[in-house]
């Protein structure tokens, strides 16, 4: 099932590279980029996320939030975060249920792997609601973060 633009963004509440509980709720009045990405320490969801660190001044000024989300557990997210200098939170959905509400999931990954997160990009504005969704099927693809960046302008 893919979510709709127009439709509420399910809610969630998972643990941080910092340990700390965030649920999407804690940014209600304020737009959210939503990254989901496959594995912490792959080439391309190093460069899915060091882009959006990279244009965060951006975002940054918009009131909006850039959240990151893999099933890896937190400790990994951590230590990616750390390496990369990224400044947003990366979110372990380690029980993969927010993936799975958010039609990001993939049933079998590389290597044999199920359950690991697709790479996918939504925006959710003020209200909580998705105005932008994109689930790309090929973890090579990155998403379109031009249309991103337009949505939240």
């Amino acid at each position: 099932m893919s979510l709709q633009t127009g439709s509420a963004a399910p809610q969630f509440k998972l643990t941080s590279s910092e340990l700390k509980e965030v649920s999407l709720a804690d940014f209600k009045g304020k737009k959210v980029v939503l990254h989901f990405f496959p594995l912490a320490f792959t080439g391309v969801c190093t460069t899915q996320l060091c882009t959006m660190r990279d244009s965060f001044g951006y975002y940054d000024g918009l009131n909006a939030q850039i959240l990151g989300v893999s099933v890896d557990s937190p400790f990994t997210l951590g230590k990616f975060k750390e390496e990369n200098a990224y400044q947003f939170p990366l979110l372990s959905d380690f029980n993969k249920e927010v993936s799975e509400a958010y039609g990001a999931l993939y049933e079998t990954f590389a290597f044999g792997m199920k359950g690991v997160s697709k790479r996918a990009a939504f925006v959710i504005d003020e209200e909580q609601n998705i105005i932008y969704a994109e689930v790309l099927e090929n973890a090579g693809d990155l998403p379109d973060f031009d249309a991103i960046a337009e949505k939240v302008k």
